[in-house]
Order: structure tokens, then C-alpha cells, then sequence
């Protein structure tokens, strides 16, 4: 499965939702990941420019992307940013392609 990052911040309409009735956040992380076919890895509250991050494991990411747009449509979400991750033995294997492929690369100039 791939990995992706997602990070977001919660709207204000959401943070005022939150305060007035608390609620498992990572629970609603969750329960939309599973709704797209993923699984959540890891869900944080975070600081600085973004309020969380989540790690999720997805076969298409295309679902993954609907369930973040139903997120996001619903008011809670913005600034939403989605980043492939790789593990190292994945990274590990693209080096050992790029060795392969610089013989075909003939650089400009």
C-alpha cells in the first residue's frame, strides 16, 4: 500500500464545534480513512502552521482524495496538503534505478 502525509488545519467553525461539544478527532480520522479503502497509521495534533497530521496507508489514492474533498466539504478542514511518503527500502530501490537510468541522461549544455 502507499503512504501518504496528510496535514490540515480546522476551520474556525470547527474549532468552535470542538470547544462546545469535545470530541475523538482521530476517531473521525479514522472512521473516514476506513470509508476510503486506507488505513490510519498515526494521527497527531500538531503546532505551527498546520493543527494536524496523519499518516495513511491507501491502495488509491484517489478514493483518499474524496474522503479528504468530503472533509473539507463539510467545513471542518482547510489548507489540506497530501505528501507521497516513502519508506527507506522504497527509497533505497529508487537509488539503485537512478544508477541504473544516468547512463540514458545526457544533461544540458
Amino acid at each position: 500500500m502507499a503512504r501518504f502525509i496528510v496535514t490540515g488545519c480546522y476551520t474556525p467553525t470547527a474549532i468552535k464545534g470542538m470547544m462546545s461539544k469535545p470530541s475523538d478527532r482521530e476517531a473521525a480520522a479514522k472512521a473516514i480513512t476506513k470509508a476510503a479503502g486506507g488505513k490510519l497509521e498515526a494521527f497527531h495534533i500538531t503546532t505551527g502552521p498546520t493543527d494536524f497530521s496523519m499518516t495513511v496507508s491507501i491502495d488509491d489514492v484517489t478514493s483518499l482524495m474524496a474522503g479528504l474533498m468530503a472533509a473539507g466539504g463539510a467545513g471542518a478542514v482547510t489548507n489540506v496538503q497530501t505528501i507521497r511518503a516513502f519508506s527507506s527500502a522504497e527509497f533505497t530501490e529508487m537509488q539503485k534505478k537512478a544508477g541504473k537510468f544516468a547512463a540514458s541522461y545526457k544533461a544540458p549544455g
